[in-house]
């Protein structure tokens, strides 16, 4: 559900691009209160793993659709808040950034609708509430679907509503929510399976990282969390390294839906104004476009071709491992940082 830039206009862009400022100033202001130095390297492990799982579409049958891992609720239950809508701007920026999944001017849309709605409405609202300290499985699995069906439901609906108020007339309200919210549906029921499959893990593995996050008390000097980020660094790894080449060649959940509401799978791109300025930045900060080499030269690459699956191709690869270790640095970099400030300032 990342957004491109043609969705968008000015206004739009840039009043979510503050919305969004504002809260990432609120969530720096409180982890710098509550932030526990031992979790800023499960921070960065956990947003690796997040950038990698983004890169695999999965297909949801009988559509000629295909969604991928979100990845806030995973977030905000491992990590509180907090640090979850942190670490999501992290992930999002560089996606945009380096691999320009997502436009620049649609990055406040992307934080928001991703980030703001897991970590701070859904799990507050929904997950914790139902869940709370409990160790139930089943109870977990109940409420990770719960959690991830309704935050997807409200970026879907974010979506259009972003679209509608930037007068987008090819995507008119009711064809194109009628087309966002069932799609997203489906695409949230199978992450919320993914969701709970991680988070009983972590449970089973080290269950005082939900207990600490559910009672927002730190974690004890006794606790390791040496197995559990080993094991997200490895799934980070084998995700983007390997696995990515198996991702879905269907359009995802937005995509799909713009191409039945409009034939095509995109909106063509503002030549003039703030919105081609940033495509141009972003075209020289995106060293690996769509999660692949550059074609060389001039060449660029064939559209009209079938893209085959599986996709083995050593760029996606590259990206995928790149692209984690990145995310990786600039979360440990920004946890850090935050921590810097608490002690100059206490």
């Amino acid at each position: 559900m990342h957004m491109a830039d043609a969705l968008l206009s000015p206004a739009v862009g840039t009043t979510l691009w503050a919305g969004t400022a504002a809260v990432t100033g609120y969530a720096s202001k409180k982890l710098k209160r509550e932030i526990d130095d031992r979790m800023i390297p499960l921070m960065g492990v956990l947003g690796a793993f997040i950038f990698a799982a983004q890169m695999i579409n999965f297909t949801i049958p009988g559509t000629g659709s295909s969604g991928h891992l979100g990845g806030g609720m995973i977030l905000a239950i491992l990590l509180g808040p907090h640090a979850a809508f942190l670490v999501m701007a992290s992930v999002l920026t560089v996606q945009a950034l380096f691999f320009a999944d997502g436009g620049l001017l649609a990055l406040g849309c992307n934080i928001w609708n991703l980030g703001v709605y897991p970590c701070y409405l859904v799990y507050s609202l929904i997950y914790k509430p139902w869940v709370g300290e409990s160790k139930n499985p089943g109870r977990i699995l109940v409420a990770s679907i719960m959690s991830v069906v309704v935050a997807l439901q409200l970026g879907a609906f974010s979506v259009v509503m972003e679209t509608l108020l930037s007068g987008k007339s090819e995507l008119p309200f009711s064809t194109f929510v009628l087309m966002m919210q069932p799609i997203h549906l489906a695409i949230g029921i199978v992450e919320g399976f993914v969701t709970a499959g991680v988070i009983n893990y972590v449970r089973s593995a080290r269950p005082e990282i939900l207990e600490s996050i559910a009672v927002s008390r730190p974690l004890g000097a006794e606790v390791s969390l040496k197995k559990v980020m080993m094991t997200f660094a490895v799934l980070a790894v084998i995700t983007g390294g390997a696995l990515s080449w198996f991702a879905s060649t269907n359009p995802d959940g937005l995509e799909w839906s713009i191409e039945k509401v409009t034939g095509k799978g995109e909106l063509p791109e503002q030549e003039h104004g703030i919105a081609a300025a940033l495509k141009g930045f972003q075209e020289k900060t995106a060293f690996l476009p769509d999660y692949g080499f550059k074609p060389a030269g001039s060449e660029s690459k064939k559209e009209d071709a079938s893209p085959s699956w599986p996709g083995i191709e050593a760029g996606a690869s590259v990206s995928g491992i790149i692209g984690a270790a990145i995310v990786l640095g600039t979360i440990v970099l920004i946890g850090m940082g935050i921590r810097v400030v608490r002690r100059r300032q206490g």
